[in-house]
């Protein structure tokens, strides 16, 4: 069997590698775009057999029009009528060849690894997900601080989740750059614009209550 979505295990490979748990690209299918969240399983995640990743598909004109399905290299894991029924495929007595094509035509749009600079509508709908996985309101997204994370019961320091570390990354990327090798370090966000502090701002305070 082909494997047409041979990129998708590439990009897989290259998001583990770079710390990465979401990414995102554009796709764009009979006059219509998309934007398509990639997403790695989560711990315990109860996920079909053989599946590589998680797909969101998602209206480019109504982010609340979404297709989640999961994928390996060579197909999405779901049924001919729901790929029909979100892309506006007619039916017709050739249907396994005309999804293979649109199979076809989806890879194409595929990277291979994280292409960072994401627009910010990519910025909303990927930290929309990364908040909802953290149990954390997807409004909050205006960096004030940050905070050494409590001693656990081990005796170990807490350490950052990844949802936490790559909302930043994707937000704030010169403070991530100068902060986030620490992983022992949360960012912290407000719904409230007016909230939001500058790189210098936040550092100054870190460094002035880090040993308090």
């Amino acid at each position: 069997m082909a494997h047409v979505f041979e990129n998708l295990k590439l990009l897989k490979q290259n998001m583990k590698a770079k710390g990465w748990v979401i990414d995102s690209f554009r796709f764009r299918y009979k006059q219509q775009n998309y934007i398509v969240l990639v997403k790695l399983l989560e711990k315990d995640e109860k996920a079909p057999k053989y599946a590589l990743v998680k797909l969101e598909f998602l209206n480019e004109n109504d982010f609340s029009d979404i297709l989640a399905v999961y994928a390996n290299s060579v197909k999405l894991l779901t049924d001919p009528q729901t790929l029909r029924e979100y892309f506006g495929i007619e039916y017709s007595n050739n249907l396994g060849e005309i999804l293979f094509q649109f199979a076809k035509t989806f890879s194409k749009f595929i990277p291979t690894e994280v292409i960072e600079g994401k627009s910010e509508d990519q910025k909303e709908v990927m930290c929309n997900s990364l908040s909802k996985s953290d149990s954390e309101d997807p409004r909050k997204k205006y960096c004030f601080s940050v905070r050494r994370n409590p001693v656990k019961e081990n005796g170990e320091r807490g350490q950052r989740s990844l949802f936490n570390d790559n909302k930043t990354r994707l937000y704030r990327p010169s403070l991530y750059e100068r902060l986030g090798s620490s992983y022992n370090l949360s960012f912290r966000y407000s719904m409230n614009p007016e909230d939001e502090e500058v790189d210098e701002v936040i550092i100054a305070k870190w460094n002035d209550n880090k040993d308090n």
